[in-house]
């Protein structure tokens, strides 16, 4: 108990697992928390005095389960192994934590998702710059990277990290790290302000990869809040991993000036990788693209889907490559060798860190065993027409690594069929080692030994009926009948009396019995000795092990990619450098697969300097959210370098791009509807630039009309005139369509319906020109709203549609008009003012004439007139 305190002591915010031969036993609150958690039984034991320590454990065979439960409940788990064998040790048996593991420092299956990256990432902050240190020790990669203030939530959500070390007491990163509702955030770990310094991180990033200058990696000295996070993180990892982290590698540095960053509400709004529904992929654009065979090509894509490109030359080398593996022969033969491949990178980490199981180690070995496979159909891809136009394959190519030595390595030493764990069947095949087959050929001779033994004694002794056999109490024995006993030698000695019989031993047959008995013993210590051989030298290539992993999963992406162009129909993107976005026969990737393809409407669409601001109106359920949600979709799967559903597509390259649709609170952080409406509004209208696009749906709605449509009305102008900015604007303030007559790169299009009787047909097909109905009802009764309801509903409409509100352009002379007509009305917005209401209030109609009265009425009509057409 002195040696478990004094460990506890180093790690107390941790639960501590402490090994007592097959149990690892937890104490005091550790034992009373477990139990809770687990469902442990709660036991105790004595002190050495008179008090009672509460004890909880489990084997260590299944300590997996429980340390997963541990995990995902948000607990750290620090491991104390025996460090010496117990046969051996004088007094207590050395013990030491070999690690601890955490939400963000797993290498265990059970705690990982094959398809994305389980990131530990630190946070630094300096002014309005964010650093951002992450690493994934399952895989070994180290990721380095910079935002502001404004974009570093869009990082966050893109890494996705299980855990965040971030400085003690600092509070204003808490609205980066802070999760959709709904959704578990990450563990936030608090280190010491000092561990953030840069000028330490930088000793230790020049220390941990034995390099002079950090330009190595492209760090420059203006990259200190990059340093500082990346040195608390490798202190943190190194407390966690006192064994080391020898796959840990290079760091990458990320400038975000290469990649799109895309905020919550354009992933949300756009289900890339999760649905509105929660965590389910189904129904996004990560379920109709991933096709991918391998799980490294499955995280790959996910990184991509998250992070578009916005330089040309990158997106098309990427197009170039879907559109060389367009050939089915090509693709089908790359696919077919990249089937079966398994998770190379977490299998080659694990065999860096000494964790690899014989069955691990073997499905690496069975991995290798594939890429020379790969590798042939990476070069048939190459020799095709337009193959080595396609600068990815023919860099794969060149500089392919099929690791025929660790794979030939690998096979020759270990069995066809490893087990999980040494001792448990054979794991080192038969000719490798002769001390091992020695062994082996005594243990399991033991019947052949028996029966010679007995023969031995029988013709020794002239006893044709002595028997020799074993028990598990006695171990080995020789049995010989009352009847002729007179004929026992004298080295036999008397082991255990029987009715009819005594049973005795040798010298000779000890002699044997203890040679049997540590046959077992040396045949596992001997497998596991050759076994822990070969996964250090496997783990000592891991570098390569790395570089063959991140080849296969680009490439198993792009196969995926060109699968999926293939099944669907997809065409390739002309990408520019320009403005403009022009869009021929466009589908929504996601939603065209959940009906018959005949049944979905494609549209055109074109957003040029001239027409960058499009207004687009129409009824409910006409598909005004579905076309938003495709462009967008169409735009960022081109700049993820996926082809795109359409029949032709021209898309100059965004640099931001924004997707508002529907309504949303967000209760947990006090914020109603139209809050988070006007907060996401905001925050597009201040980030982005003339060369992103703007997909705005329902803007105002959350309040009052005047309000609202004021907002929208604002919003569209700063986006026409201060951004500049290719913008669709879906809305049913149909009073928008009016900023075309102002505004010269306004354009109105709605989406069209067709009526027929009381029934309404919706077509689905977008065309210029702006709606004037909403049919609002019409979509209440396929609802099922009563009859009484929708009857009322209509008179309703009827009083209501005679308020009429024309706001006035920022661009015309005059103030707002405000016109009001009809006469039995419901005064929804008070009294209007108006000039010529003012004039005929000061009117005496009893002393006009009806010659005056008629003058006066026509200049009023045609004051009415005028003021409108201007």
């Amino acid at each position: 108990m002195q040696q478990y305190r004094e460990i506890k002591s180093r790690h107390q915010d941790a639960i501590l697992f402490f090994r007592m031969g097959d149990f690892y036993e937890m104490f005091y609150e550790d034992a009373e928390v477990a139990s809770r958690t687990l469902g442990l039984t709660l036991t105790s034991r004595n002190n050495g005095g008179a008090s009672e320590v509460p004890l909880a454990g489990v084997p260590v065979k299944a300590a997996g389960e429980y340390l997963r439960r541990l995990v995902q409940h948000g607990f750290r788990v620090s491991i104390c192994e025996q460090t010496e064998d117990p046969r051996l040790a004088k007094g207590i048996v050395k013990r030491e934590v070999v690690e601890t593991i955490t939400p963000g420092a797993a290498y265990s299956d059970a705690l990982l998702d094959g398809t994305r990256n389980n990131y530990l990432c630190a946070l630094s902050r300096s002014g309005d710059a964010i650093g951002f240190a992450a690493a994934d020790l399952s895989t070994g990669e180290l990721r380095l990277t910079e935002a502001s203030m404004f974009d570093a939530e869009s990082v966050v959500s893109r890494l996705a990290p299980r855990e965040v070390i971030v400085s003690r007491g600092v509070s204003d990163l808490d609205q980066i790290l802070r999760s959709p509702a709904g959704e578990e955030g990450p563990l936030l770990t608090e280190r010491d302000g000092w561990e953030f310094d840069p000028a330490l991180g930088r000793d230790l990033l020049r220390q941990r990869f034995q390099v002079s200058s950090l330009e190595a990696f492209g760090i420059e000295e203006k990259d200190s809040v990059i340093i500082g996070a990346a040195g608390a993180l490798l202190r943190y990892i190194d407390e966690l991993q006192p064994a080391g982290t020898p796959h840990l590698t290079r760091p990458k540095i990320e400038r975000t000036a290469g990649v799109m960053p895309l905020d919550e509400m354009t992933r949300r709004n756009l289900e890339l990788v999760e649905s509105m529904r929660g965590a389910d992929t189904s129904g996004t654009l990560l379920s109709v693209l991933d096709k991918t065979l391998t799980p490294m090509g499955a995280r790959m894509l996910r990184q991509w889907l998250l992070a578009p490109l916005v330089d040309r030359a990158r997106i098309e080398a990427r197009l170039d490559a879907v559109d060389a593996l367009g050939d089915t022969l090509i693709r089908s033969a790359l696919r077919e060798a990249l089937d079966g491949v398994r998770d190379i990178e977490r299998l080659g980490g694990k065999a860096a860190t000494g964790r690899a199981s014989p069955r691990e180690l073997g499905a690496l070995g069975d991995s290798m065993g594939r890429l020379p496979a790969v590798h042939a159909a990476l070069e048939r891809a190459r020799s095709a027409p337009g193959g080595s136009d396609a600068v990815l394959l023919s860099g794969h190519a060149s500089s392919w690594d099929s690791c025929g030595d660790l794979c030939g390595e690998i096979r020759s030493l270990l069995v066809e069929r490893p087990p999980v764990a040494i001792g448990d069947e054979p794991s080192i095949r038969e000719g490798v080692d002769s001390a091992l087959d020695e062994w082996r050929a005594l243990r399991d001779g033991g019947k052949d030994g028996i029966a010679r033994i007995q023969s031995e004694e029988r013709k020794r002794t002239g006893i044709s009926s002595l028997k020799v056999g074993y028990n598990k109490v006695f171990g080995y024995f020789i049995e010989v009948s009352n009847s002729n006993s007179h004929l026992v030698p004298a080295d036999y000695q008397r082991r255990q009396t029987l009715t009819g019989a005594e049973r005795y031993v040798t010298p000779s047959l000890k002699e044997y019995e203890e040679r049997v008995l540590t046959a077992a013993e040396s045949v596992e210590d001997r497998e596991r000795e050759l076994f822990e051989n070969l996964r250090a030298r496997v783990g000592a290539q891991i570098s390569r092990l790395q570089s063959v992993a991140q080849a296969i999963a680009e490439l198993d992406v792009l196969s995926s990619l060109a699968e999926v162009a293939s099944s669907e129909g997809y065409v390739k993107p002309e990408l520019t450098d320009g403005f403009d976005l022009e869009i021929t026969a466009g589908r929504h990737p996601v939603v065209e697969r959940m009906m018959p393809r005949e049944k979905f409407i494609p549209n055109d669409l074109a957003l040029t300097r001239d027409a960058r601001v499009m207004i687009l109106t129409g009824p409910n359920m006409a598909g005004k959210s579905t076309i938003l949600r495709q462009v967008g979709l169409i735009v960022l799967m081109a700049q993820i370098g996926s082809f795109v559903p359409a029949t032709r597509a021209r898309i100059g390259v965004v640099d931001r791009l924004f997707t508002r649709v529907g309504a949303s609170d967000n209760l947990v952080r006090g914020q109603s509807t139209f809050m988070v409406e006007m907060s996401e509004t905001s925050a597009i209208l201040h980030t982005a630039t003339g060369r992103s696009l703007v997909l705005l749906d329902e803007i105002g709605r959350g309040t009052s009309t005047y309000d609202g449509i004021s907002i929208a009305w604002s919003v569209s102008e700063h986006l026409h005139d201060q951004v500049g900015c290719k913008t669709i604007f879906a809305t049913h303030y149909h009073e928008l369509t009016q900023l075309a007559d102002s505004l010269v790169a306004v354009r109105n299009y709605n989406v069209q319906v067709r009526e027929i009787g009381d029934q309404v047909l919706f077509l689905h097909r977008l065309e210029p020109g702006g709606a004037d109905r909403s049919y609002g009802i019409e979509v209440g009764r396929l609802a099922g709203l009563p009859p009484a309801v929708l009857t009322r509903a209509k008179e309703l409409l009827r009083v209501l549609e005679a308020e009429q509100i024309v706001p006035r352009s920022a661009h015309a002379s005059s103030p707002p008009l405000a016109v009001r007509a009809g006469g039995d009305q419901l005064a929804l917005f008070g009294p209007l003012a108006h000039p010529v209401v003012d004039k005929l209030g000061k009117m005496d109609p009893n002393t006009m004439t009806p010659l005056q009265a008629l003058d006066v009425l026509a200049r009023l009509v045609d004051e009415v007139k005028s003021g409108r057409e201007s």
